[in-house]
């Protein structure tokens, strides 16, 4: 354990943040939430943090039971790490305070990850939108494959093949950057040859028009 001492204080807030208040924690929480890494994805996509310190907060998340180790065993001998149920469930907690963080000054020259990029697009969703983008998808953006499904009122982005999509997008990062952030459009970026998109057409505009989506209106 770190040696963090608790607040001490009945309120749930703070026996939330017994748990997850440690520095590199809601982000070691954030970067698992479209499914299981290894220690060196996570180290990659976590800027600024060192090894132990890494070491120490999955560690911590693992004994308080938001995070598990699964060893993949003989040959691979690979050890992922991964949300557990109870963990799963700071999803909407993150995606909140991801809205309400991204009105904050953003530091300099710093570029938004794959999978922030990815939570952002789950944060914006409009479920009223849900029927009209309904569908399954394919989001290669090398070397990472997402799975992206939109059903009734909801949308699921996952880490992994998508098995049989309707629609297929294969970029790399800079451009998925920038077409999310209105810099460019789809269409310029398959004029390019920057942005492949595959499948029934529909389903493809579809697609773009998930990623483009604006911020849903508060409620």
């Amino acid at each position: 354990m770190s040696g963090r001492r608790s607040y001490g204080d009945a309120c749930g807030v703070a026996r939330g943040l017994d748990v997850i208040g440690d520095r590199w924690a809601l982000l070691v929480v954030r970067d698992l939430l479209l499914g299981p890494k290894r220690f060196n994805d996570l180290l990659a996509g976590l800027p600024g943090v060192s090894p132990n310190v890494l070491t120490q907060r999955l560690a911590d998340l693992t004994d308080h039971g938001v995070v598990r180790r699964r060893d993949l065993g003989a040959p691979a001998r690979v050890h992922l790490y991964e949300l557990t149920e109870w963990g799963r469930e700071l999803e909407p907690v993150l995606l909140g305070l991801g809205r309400w963080g991204s009105r904050a000054p953003s530091p300099p020259d710093r570029e938004l990850g794959r999978d922030s990029l990815l939570l952002g697009v789950k944060a914006r969703f409009d479920a009223a939108r849900a029927d009209e983008l309904r569908g399954t998808y394919e989001l290669r953006v090398a070397p990472e494959t997402y799975a992206v499904e939109v059903t009734e009122g909801s949308i699921e982005i996952s880490r992994g093949d998508a098995g049989r999509p309707d629609a297929t997008l294969t970029t790399d990062l800079d451009t998925l950057r920038a077409v999310l952030a209105g810099r460019r459009t789809p269409a310029d970026a398959v004029r390019s040859g920057d942005l492949h998109l595959d499948g029934d057409p529909r389903a493809a505009r579809n697609l773009t028009d998930l990623l483009q989506a604006p911020a849903s209106p508060p409620a």
